[in-house]
């Protein structure tokens, strides 16, 4: 489902992402952690064609993303760490665009949106401008608006910035649940009890080199550590 090939990002002679090969399957929850400056949202960028890389390659089902951009979003979402939405549309309008954007249909589309405001709690302020959201609820909204088309691949650069401890419940649970359905979710969290909890394996990079990559217990063995994930990244980095 996600694949990298000697992905490489420079900014002039600093060394963003070096070599990077990952190969992620479907159905996966994949954890992708690393310190401040690591190359973790640089690489996302990479994998959602917002960034051109400077050697290597990405492929996304098959295609090479730079190439074949198009075919691959339709099925692709993207939950940035800072949510950015239209702020002067309602959350209701805002979706309503999204789903367009998606080609909907439109019989669906006002089913789908109810049924996405009630569950994050939003339908008493749909008919209110994003712009006087909380930051929580702007990051209800973006996370609706990447999950109402029903992507086969969710990618997710700090999802639960901003959220309160109920809403952090329900989009762990949405992403187990997804996963277990054949999504696959690539996450990358500076939340290590978070990661510890729900991801299979986990990819570790530090200064944009791939430094682990496997299950809490291949980790453990990678560390010489038999202990919790916190003890295990704060060994290897």
């Amino acid at each position: 489902m996600i694949e990298t090939l000697n992905l490489t990002k420079k900014f002039g002679t600093k060394i963003a992402v070096n070599k990077l090969n990952l190969d992620v399957g479907k159905g996966e929850l994949f954890g992708f952690l690393g310190p401040n400056a690591a190359g973790k949202t640089t690489t996302i960028k990479l994998l959602t064609g917002l960034l051109k890389p400077t050697e290597g390659l990405v492929k996304i089902f098959g295609y090479d993303i730079q190439k074949d951009y198009i075919k691959v979003k339709s099925r692709l979402s993207y939950i940035p760490d800072v949510p950015y939405l239209y702020e002067k549309l309602t959350a209701r309008e805002f979706l309503r665009f999204v789903s367009e954007i998606y080609l909907i249909d439109g019989k669906d589309t006002e089913k789908k949106i109810e049924g996405f405001l009630e569950f994050f709690s939003l339908r008493e302020y749909e008919n209110i401008l994003i712009e006087e959201y909380s930051h929580g609820m702007h990051q209800k909204v973006v996370i609706i608006a990447a999950l109402i088309h029903n992507p086969d691949i969710i990618i997710v650069d700090e999802p639960m910035v901003g959220l309160d401890p109920k809403t952090t419940k329900l989009v762990k649970d949405i992403f187990k649940n997804s996963s277990k359905n054949g999504k696959t979710i690539f996450m990358s969290t500076h939340t290590l009890s978070l990661a510890e909890e729900i991801c299979g394996r986990i990819c570790i990079i530090d200064n944009g080199n791939l430094i682990a990559i496997g299950t809490l217990e291949e980790l453990r063995k990678k560390s010489g550590i038999d202990g919790r994930l916190e003890e295990i990244f704060l060994k290897l980095t």
